[in-house]
């Protein structure tokens, strides 16, 4: 019994590493929005973050713990190697997801609300059409850029267009990043019937687009240096680092566009999640500095 429900398992079975680093675009989105930090508020975004994303996991390997079985990098999860039960793991994904709604509803309802949607989209509908159409990576975005937007909205209670250009710039940043992926797991994803490539296939045509969304992804970091973007701002110093990172990210999508190897979307990969980070500690050190 001990085994079933130790932490290590609920570790692995909500992706806990990967839970964090959603929530942590929450954390800065806030510090962006926020005028004076308001820490119960702050922590219940943060448990509230991690129990969504947390259930969504669940959620999304209780659908999938049969395909897991197929995949080289998803075999040793905790269901397809049964070492928790379904009905447990479905058990711990509804408290989760309840509790953490409800954490989010006491910081305001429009907060609530996004997180309800993120969690219905990347569950009820991402997670099962990843075996129907490439499309599930244009959904999926959607929920993956939430966080970054809900953070705002935790902190002013409003959906301007600082929230809406903070969901933009993780929305087109997905795709470089999720299909790098795909293409260096393509062999694996083929396994499970999964179609995540926009092509189906690792061609210039997906390698084109992942090269098209990366440019997309720059160009919506730089729109708040321009003073279109509300109280969203970047300064001459910030546009100069985001624009450099951008370069970074824009130039490992070319080197896959020309040279499809794995090995170009693995650096793709990393260079993408360096790029995010790094982006967004950008914004959070530029507003600090010139407060």
């Amino acid at each position: 019994m001990s085994k079933v429900i130790s932490l290590n398992i609920i570790k692995e079975i909500t992706k806990f590493r990967l839970t964090l680093s959603v929530v942590f675009s929450s954390f800065i989105s806030y510090f962006l929005g926020v005028e004076v930090i308001d820490y119960i508020q702050l922590s219940l975004l943060l448990i509230g973050g991690i129990l969504i994303v947390g259930s969504s996991n669940i959620f999304n390997q209780i659908i999938e713990k049969d395909l897991d079985k197929l995949m080289a990098r998803t075999k040793n999860r905790p269901l397809p190697k049964k070492e928790i039960s379904q009905s447990l793991a479905l058990f711990i994904a509804v408290i989760f997801s309840l509790l953490g709604i409800f954490l989010m509803y006491l910081i305001n309802v429009k907060v609530a609300i996004l997180a309800s949607i993120s969690l219905f989209l990347y569950t009820a509908v991402y997670t099962p059409m990843k075996l129907i159409s490439p499309l599930s990576v244009f959904i999926g975005a959607i929920p993956g850029a939430f966080p970054f937007m809900i953070g705002w909205v935790a902190a002013t209670n409003t959906i301007g267009i600082e929230a809406v250009t903070l969901f933009l710039m993780q929305f087109f940043w997905q795709f470089p990043h999720f299909w790098s992926i795909g293409w260096s797991q393509n062999r694996d994803y083929q396994k499970a019937g999964f179609k995540m490539l926009p092509t189906g296939k690792k061609d210039n045509s997906t390698s084109a687009q992942i090269l098209f969304y990366s440019f997309w992804a720059v160009i919506i970091s730089i729109i708040p240096f321009f003073g279109f973007t509300g109280e969203l701002k970047l300064s001459p110093t910030g546009l100069i680092v985001v624009v450099l990172l951008g370069i970074f990210l824009i130039y490992k999508s070319y080197k896959l566009f020309i040279d499809g190897k794995n090995k170009n979307a693995r650096k793709l990969m990393v260079t993408s999640v360096i790029y995010l980070t790094f982006v967004q500690l950008t914004f959070l050190f530029d507003k600090i500095l010139n407060l």
